[in-house]
């Protein structure tokens, strides 16, 4: 290709090979600065991730002893199953009413911590308890709790007058699967509080006095200024904990196992009872193939409109 070159001797013409867009990229320094730190993540995630989709593709045995090539009859199998599509429907559930509750919960928290108020060092800790204590250890407490005849729960009511025979509580999923959707939330609030009060320390309080100062109202400057500031750290929050709730195996677990009668099955407990209750690793290989497959395509469909939406206002903007 032919360019003109503007040198301190004047222009002149000139043979010169002009990089494209992705040999800029690939030259690109920072590239190579990060290539080192992304080298490992690569072989630690993309190696089982082939892995596994590479032995979703043949037949299993009951001890994990890879047949024939199938091609896609491990997934045909695990959609027959009527398990698998009432534990996909539960699961779907379980992400939003856990996720939804946090994010409507964790919002008013924050606001409320990131006040200057007397003992707020105090409030802030027991909201972060929750985090301090494992999933297991949670679950475990809360199924002692809600004991049909021992459980704390019930002997309180029976305190205050409130009722005369014990309910059990976990004997059906009609009232087990909210009330583990309830502990869901209850777990996931410290950690979702903590991202949005990191958000809220890093929006200037000028623009507050400053509206103020306009005669703004509170609900005005939330709806205006702190929920479009506050954005980023919101997609953050939605993504990290769909991620973190879809994959929970010890709340599930531990209180009912996904029972009674498979009513609070969700992905995850089905995948680890096919694997190792049942020894079917074809399905459950295939339910993690899914699972896995849901998940990075909300995170990369959320990720692209968000981004494309946070486009669209600077273009509006400009």
């Amino acid at each position: 290709m032919v360019a003109t070159v503007e040198t301190a001797r004047g222009p002149f013409s000139a043979t010169r090979l002009r990089a494209s867009p992705p040999a800029k990229f690939i030259a690109h320094p920072a590239l190579w600065l990060l290539l080192p730190s992304l080298i490992l993540p690569l072989i630690i995630i993309g190696i089982p991730i082939y892995d596994l989709l590479s032995t979703s593709l043949f037949k299993l045995g009951r001890f994990g002893n890879v047949g024939e090539f199938i091609w896609l009859g491990n997934f045909e199998t695990v959609f027959d199953d009527p398990l698998f599509v009432a534990a996909l429907w539960r699961t779907v559930i379980w992400t939003i009413g856990v996720v939804g509750g946090t994010i409507l919960i964790s919002m008013p928290v924050a606001l409320v911590l990131s006040e200057d108020f007397f003992g707020r060092g105090i409030a802030r800790i027991v909201i972060m308890l929750p985090w301090a204590v494992s999933l297991a250890m949670t679950a475990v407490i809360w199924q002692w709790t809600l004991h049909g005849q021992l459980g704390l729960l019930n002997g309180t009511l029976r305190m205050l007058g409130l009722q005369d025979t014990p309910i059990e509580w976990m004997a059906t999923a009609g009232s087990a699967f909210p009330i583990q959707i309830l502990i869901g939330i209850l777990v996931s609030i410290p950690f979702t509080t903590t991202i949005f009060l990191g958000g809220l320390s890093s929006i200037p309080r000028d623009i507050y006095e400053a509206a103020v100062v306009d005669g703004s109202n509170p609900p005005q400057r939330f709806r205006y200024l702190t929920m479009p500031l506050m954005r980023p750290f919101l997609n953050l929050a939605i993504v990290l904990n769909v991620i973190y709730v879809f994959n929970s195996f010890p709340i599930i677990w531990v209180m009912t196992k996904g029972g009674p009668a498979n009513g609070t099955e969700i992905l995850v407990t089905y995948v680890y009872k096919q694997a190792f209750v049942f020894g079917n690793f074809a399905k459950a290989i295939a339910g993690s193939v899914v699972m896995f497959l849901l998940l990075a395509a909300f995170t990369i469909l959320y990720l692209w409109m968000m981004t494309h939406r946070e486009s669209d206002a600077s273009a509006s903007r400009d």
